[in-house]
């Protein structure tokens, strides 16, 4: 029973330690979905050279997309006229932060680090996406053919009430499920991993970095899932520069991701994705541990994290901030999305097919998008539960679909 106690403790502090800057995160997030222009953004990323590199990193930063919900966006990018080399910076720079990791990141380890991701992730988008150009034969063709990218708001849609539907309610709802794994690992990790574990068992920075990052780039963890995790392993001693290395290469690649990129993308990218990340990883991590001050990390060390805590914000406002984040969560969870039936007409055809890979709203927006795009489809939606995807219109080509399906970053399985 003390364990149990001491564990819901634990899990309490680490909610109501992050919630604030969370909903705060949210909030901006609902702001740039509602009121950012992202047709326009191939003006800025469409070129084979440094300034679309740097504008896809700086665009990508801020976003609070984690690796799944990316690859729909950078491929759509890249489709859209975006040129490989800031296509990939943008894959790299985005699912490291984002406007509710960051704060998040400030909350639980403080400013240094919460200054120090966003700034890797901008240099290692950059190489990354510097390198995948020069590796490229020829430009890539500036024509932008289909717009795959989000459509900005029209003028008679209500900009205020979309911002709060995705910012607490389909953004929440994306990302919640990867926060309470974050936090119950975390507490987890807190009660059962002895205090001097890593200085007896890993105490050169360099093996732990490579533990970590072999265990990392397989697995997913969203950039804010993975704060509360590595706060926890930097108070049992793990090196800042190791809990970076997590921070790092958890959020930016899984299985998932790496299949996608190198079928969509092509092989050479997807080594240069991983080796930018991988490599920029040990690289800053070493970094972080042999050329900044320790005080600057000063939670290693510390034993639980509790310690360290420096309350910025009143106790009450955390706890209700916390509360309201459980309120939230539960609710997009009871809340069911309503499935629309399109309207078929007897001299329509309809056909419904298995999509694999959707697994967030965003997934969901895009496929309908894209479909939706294709000549003689008069309506396309999508039931995320079950992955299926309901098509109607005249002459529909399955075979066209297909391949739409399946250049957009998603597996198209079969005809029901």
């Amino acid at each position: 029973m003390n364990y149990i106690e001491l564990y819901i403790k634990e899990l309490i502090w680490l909610l109501s330690e992050m919630s604030p800057y969370l909903l705060l995160g949210f909030l901006i997030a609902g702001i740039l979905h509602a009121y950012l222009p992202q047709q326009k953004l191939v003006k800025y990323i469409g070129k084979n050279n440094l300034n679309s590199v740097i504008n896809a990193s700086l665009f990508g930063i801020p976003l609070p997309l984690c690796s799944c919900g990316v690859i729909p966006t950078g491929v759509s990018l890249n489709k859209n006229g975006a040129s490989k080399g800031a296509t990939v910076s943008f894959l790299i720079s985005t699912p490291q932060t984002g406007v509710d990791s960051i704060l998040a990141t400030y909350a639980l380890l403080g400013l240094p680090f919460a200054l120090i991701r966003p700034i890797i992730a901008f240099v290692t988008g950059n190489i990354g996406g510097l390198i995948t150009n020069q590796a490229e034969a020829k430009n890539i063709s500036n024509s932008t053919g289909e717009n795959n990218i989000e459509e900005v708001t029209s003028k008679n849609e209500n900009r205020f009430k979309k911002m709060l539907k995705y910012a607490f309610v389909d953004f929440l709802k994306d990302i919640s499920k990867w926060l309470i794994i974050g936090l119950l690992i975390a507490a987890f990790i807190s009660l059962i991993i002895p205090d001097d574990f890593f200085a007896e068992y890993l105490s050169n920075p360099f093996l732990s970095m490579l533990v970590i990052l072999a265990a990392s780039v397989p697995l997913y963890v969203c950039a804010t899932g993975s704060i509360p995790i590595a706060a926890v392993l930097l108070a049992k001693g793990i090196s800042p520069g190791t809990a970076l290395v997590f921070l790092m290469a958890g959020p930016a690649t899984n299985a998932a991701t790496i299949t996608v990129i190198g079928k969509t993308l092509g092989k050479k990218t997807l080594i240069i994705y991983l080796a930018s990340i991988m490599i920029g990883a040990v690289i800053f991590g070493l970094m972080i541990d042999y050329l900044l001050p320790a005080s600057w990390f000063s939670i290693a060390g510390l034993g639980t994290i509790q310690q360290h805590a420096i309350h910025i914000l009143p106790n009450w406002i955390n706890y209700i901030s916390a509360i309201t984040l459980v309120l939230l969560i539960i609710y997009g969870y009871v809340k069911k999305d309503k499935v629309v039936t399109p309207i078929i007409d007897s001299d329509m055809d309809s056909i419904k097919i298995k999509v694999k890979g959707m697994t967030c709203n965003h997934c969901k927006a895009n496929v309908e998008r894209n479909i939706n795009a294709m000549e003689g489809v008069n309506s396309a939606t999508v039931n995320l539960e079950n992955e299926e995807v309901m098509i109607s219109g005249e002459k529909l080509d399955i075979e066209k679909i297909k391949h739409k399906v399946d250049d957009i970053g998603y597996e198209f399985v079969s005809k029901i």
